[in-house]
């Protein structure tokens, strides 16, 4: 299956973890080559104006600053899209019942395993 079918799959799990409350941290890792972005992190934030996430870019020199900017769950998925297969081609959602693991082959198909959680708590 196309990876980008499976990737909306892997998200519809982020989105239900976020709606019961069982999302503590969403992280891209595994980069293609040697890119100056090391990983993005996704952390929850929780606010009068309701859900939003922490979304951190964290680059490999000294001489870039990380970045860091709060989101809605909707663009944190628009800019995480951008980036599959670009720079990164596993995704792992961590959440309080399980950890989800989005990985891209090298011909382009997506696969979604799960396994026991790393969180107890948000």
């Amino acid at each position: 299956m196309n990876y980008l079918d499976v990737f909306d799959l892997f998200w519809k799990q982020v989105t239900i973890s976020v709606e019961e409350g069982r999302f503590a941290k969403l992280t891209m890792a595994k980069t293609i080559g040697k890119p100056n972005l090391r990983n993005i992190f996704v952390r929850p934030v929780y606010s009068e104006d309701g859900f939003k996430v922490l979304l951190k870019l964290r680059y490999r020199s000294i001489e870039t600053e990380d970045k860091e900017d709060e989101l809605t769950l909707e663009e944190a998925f628009v800019v995480l899209k951008s980036h599959l297969r670009k720079s990164f081609s596993s995704v792992l959602l961590f959440t309080t019942s399980k950890d989800v693991t989005f990985k891209i082959n090298k011909k382009g198909a997506g696969s979604i395993t799960e396994s026991l959680p790393t969180f107890s708590e948000v």
